[in-house]
């Protein structure tokens, strides 16, 4: 289970990734695994290049509101468009819609989405963290999921401040969207022991 800084549960898209990923490395799984998190049970499969590629649960409901679109992937997002995410003040503007009116009480994370060609420009602002991440899983996937409103194909390519994933999917008819994958790296940045008296 994944809990934000506040205390509030939620899925952590790139978490699990690297928590699969480090599984791998001390070898309790090998290329497949199942787990459970917030949202429910969830796979994931090591590929040969080194990513993760991590099956996200289907989205049943989506809410349009003129150009900004309200997709849950596991955790809350608000997606909106913008001309260019550099000149975004993603402190500032993801604050105030994370705690507007519309999305009290528990709030909302924020995607500003730049559309370009074959790809999209993502910039989170995490609820629980409060401030800008350097990427979200569960919210590129929510931005992929938007982009296609806009008539971008799976897979989609995102590029974060922290780095490139990617995402795919199908459009259902039960449900909005089925097979969703998230896709991307996971490394190891520092290793370190401890301890217990």
């Amino acid at each position: 289970m994944y809990y934000n800084r506040d205390g509030s549960p939620s899925l952590c898209g790139n978490g699990s990734r690297a928590a699969v990923k480090m599984a791998a490395a001390l070898g309790i799984i090998s290329g497949h695994t199942k787990f459970n998190a917030y949202d429910g049970e969830h796979e994931a499969h090591l590929l040969t290049n080194g990513n993760v590629r991590l099956k996200m649960n289907d989205v049943r409901d989506v809410k349009k509101e003129g150009d900004t679109i309200f997709i849950n992937t596991g955790s809350p997002h608000h997606i909106e468009f913008v001309r260019e995410t550099e000149k975004v003040n993603v402190f500032k503007e993801g604050q105030s819609i994370r705690y507007s009116e519309k999305y009290k009480p528990a709030g909302t994370n924020v995607n500003f989405v730049e559309l370009q060609p074959n790809k999209i420009l993502v910039r989170t602002y995490e609820r629980g963290v409060e401030d800008e991440t350097l990427s979200c899983g569960t919210g590129v996937t929510a931005a992929a999921l938007a982009a296609s409103f806009k008539g971008y194909k799976s897979p989609i390519k995102i590029k974060t401040p922290g780095g490139e994933l990617s995402v795919e999917f199908t459009i259902g008819q039960q449900v909005t969207f089925k097979d969703i994958f998230l896709i991307g790296p996971a490394k190891k940045v520092f290793e370190g022991s401890f301890e217990l008296e």
